[in-house]
């Protein structure tokens, strides 16, 4: 049975258009992580079985997902029944990460081992520190739970990194990196690893494109992850209105809609183009099957350096940012370990 849905994916994938071809980063680990992965942290609960089996079915083999989704149970049910009609978890590259509330030592591999009995996985493919900031345990990311309380940890990150290398060695965890640190903060932990970060996932897209991060990644051979390729407009409404980092939603910009026109695509494959093309891995989330197809149909054309510099122009700097945990965290941006304070 596994043989012939083997045989029977490798024909089908075949017979997809060019753009459906997945790039692949390679890491330092020594492992691929896919280009174009399917975030999954704001996909509604109802949404999120078949936003899985979707993606599944539409090529992509990256799922991004962390144990402060409170999604990991769900997607793990979806994987299973993968797994029986014959989908190799070998081709499949899954991320998740480590909450806030686990950021002491002794709490890695708890919460990893529960991220891995959430999904029914053995291991998974990348493991990410999902913030500097730690928060005491049992706090979530509620801000009425959390106001007008002492919430927060001191995070030794080098003792906390010792930790997640042993989740390598132990095979719980093929590679491993970091989410939301800011360059300080990532190179103390890379100057201390034995096992080198791999990856680091953060918001960029063309309002915040992050580019001196970017280049020190790259010095250091670490593949950066965008979140929120696309703008996440909605959050930005949310947590940002009437704040003076009011913008119009990037696929409504008449350079973008120009663009879309001009290379016969949407203007969401153009924006994901432009970041996968300087070899960023993006993670667009969608649960609509024909928006994930458009949102993987990106290695079929190529922006002209022209065209790149036009959206490059985009950059608000940190007007651009949607996600700085103030809303969510009374009182973080006096925290020493949060990663945006020179900007807030």
């Amino acid at each position: 049975m596994n043989t012939v849905f083997r045989l029977f994916s490798l024909v089908l994938l075949a017979s997809l258009p060019k753009g459906y071809a997945m790039d692949n980063l390679k890491l330092s680990s020594g492992y691929n992580i896919p280009s174009v992965g399917l975030g999954t942290s704001s996909i509604k609960p109802y949404d999120l079985e078949n936003a899985i089996i979707n993606a599944l079915e539409n090529g992509y083999k990256h799922i991004d997902t962390a144990f402060t989704y409170h999604n990991e149970e769900a997607i793990g049910k979806v994987l299973k029944k993968w797994f029986a009609k014959g989908g190799a978890r070998e081709n499949l590259f899954i991320t998740s990460k480590l909450p806030s509330q686990g950021n002491r030592p002794e709490s890695v591999e708890k919460y990893l081992k529960q991220s891995l009995k959430d999904l029914g996985l053995d291991y998974v493919d990348m493991y990410l520190i999902h913030t500097p900031f730690g928060l005491k345990e049992g706090v979530n990311n509620s801000p009425k739970e959390v106001n007008g309380i002492e919430i927060f940890e001191n995070v030794n990150h080098n003792a906390l990194w010792k930790e997640m290398e042993k989740q390598v060695k132990n095979g719980y965890a093929k590679s491993i990196g970091l989410s939301n640190f800011n360059q300080s903060q990532i190179d103390n932990v890379y100057k201390n690893a034995e096992i080198k970060p791999s990856n680091l996932q953060v918001e960029i897209h063309a309002y915040l494109p992050q580019k001196q991060l970017r280049q020190f990644c790259k010095k250091h051979n670490i593949v950066v992850t965008a979140y929120a390729p696309l703008g996440s407009h909605n959050s930005r409404t949310y947590l940002h209105k009437s704040t003076g980092k009011d913008l119009p939603a990037l696929i409504d910009l008449p350079i973008i809609k120009d663009l879309a026109q001009k290379y016969k695509k949407s203007p969401s494959q153009i924006l994901l183009r432009h970041t996968v093309q300087d070899d960023l891995v993006v993670i667009p989330k969608s649960s609509n099957s024909d928006r994930q197809k458009l949102n993987i149909d990106l290695f079929d054309f190529k922006l002209t350096a022209e065209d790149v510099k036009k959206i490059d122009n985009l950059d608000k700097g940190e007007k651009g940012r949607v996600f700085d945990f103030l809303k969510f965290y009374k009182g973080l941006e006096n925290n020493p370990q949060y990663p945006f304070v020179e900007q807030s």
